[in-house]
């Protein structure tokens, strides 16, 4: 009889939820609709201006299939899956090829440091590239760029002007606007002023579009939103 190893076995079936919660998309093209949230435990990295620590640690123990059930509850047309950083997960793979195959639309919040080659193509990857003044920009793995497709999208969050020049030479070094569907530039929530940010992108007439970020400006950052 063949050895099953059952640890690497449930390491793909069951994941570590922080929350699953619906909401309206308060990022990235899907801004405002309707959205079923699955919020995975953990992550490698320690932003300066992360404002998911509450997902480090802790979480319940959830199976795939109790995963699935609970985001068809809502009888949703949009999923995302985020973190922390979702794919830290074995499990985080098949979970989104089972939300693509349940018909939903399906977006990947990552942070870009962890491999994105075995993503579901079908799945909207949203790259959030890691500025200078994120404190992370060294995790940032450049082989996942040539994985991007015309439906993925890149995101910058933008401290300050050093930041925002980082990004526009990374724009123009990987010919970002040309490879994937939107340059998101979000200003860092009470460190730069949005009309500023507006003002710099409109001065050197960027491709990109600028992001704020509406849960917070409708429910100031509260978990489950």
């Amino acid at each position: 009889m063949a050895h099953v190893n059952t640890a690497v076995h449930q390491s793909a079936t069951v994941l570590r939820i922080t929350e699953i919660f619906y909401s309206l998309q308060g990022e990235a093209r899907t801004v405002g609709r309707p959205t079923v949230f699955v919020r995975l435990t953990g992550c490698p990295l320690r932003c300066v201006y992360c404002d998911t620590a509450y997902a480090f640690t802790g979480g319940t123990m959830m199976a795939l299939t109790q995963v699935i059930s609970e985001v068809a509850a809502y009888q949703p047309r949009y999923v995302t899956v985020t973190g922390g950083e979702p794919l830290a997960q074995p499990a985080c793979l098949p979970l989104l090829s089972a939300l693509c195959d349940a018909g939903y639309e399906v977006s990947l919040e990552t942070s870009g440091a962890l491999p994105v080659q075995a993503v579901d193509p079908r799945v909207v990857k949203v790259l959030d590239l890691k500025t200078p003044a994120s404190g992370e920009a060294h995790r940032n793995d450049y082989r996942n760029v040539s994985c991007l497709a015309p439906h993925d999208q890149v995101k910058f969050v933008v401290c300050d002007r050093e930041d925002y020049e980082w990004a526009r030479f990374k724009l123009d070094e990987y010919s970002l606007a040309d490879r994937v569907g939107d340059v998101l530039l979000s200003p860092s929530h009470e460190q730069l002023a949005p009309r500023e940010l507006a003002e710099w992108i409109l001065a050197d007439n960027l491709p990109v579009r600028l992001q704020l970020q509406l849960h917070k400006l409708l429910w100031n950052d509260e978990p489950g939103h």
